[in-house]
């Protein structure tokens, strides 16, 4: 996911993704204790994405962008 996409987007759209980036980032946590991962660095990769979802959320608010 870039950043140049999610300035694109819309406040509430971004912060919905946060939600459900957040969610499934829960679930494969939840999947690496109980069974493992085939392949580790998604939590990793999701984690980032996150935080470039809250990146691009806080700088329109600072903006004042809706």
């Amino acid at each position: 996911m870039k950043a140049a996409e999610l300035r694109k987007m819309k406040l509430e759209e971004l912060k919905k993704k946060a939600d459900e980036l957040k969610m499934e980032l829960l679930k494969l946590k939840f999947q690496q204790k109980i069974s493992g991962l085939d392949n580790p660095m998604e939590v990793r990769n999701l984690r980032r994405d996150i935080a470039r979802v809250l990146t691009v959320i806080r700088e329109k608010e600072l903006r004042g962008e809706g």
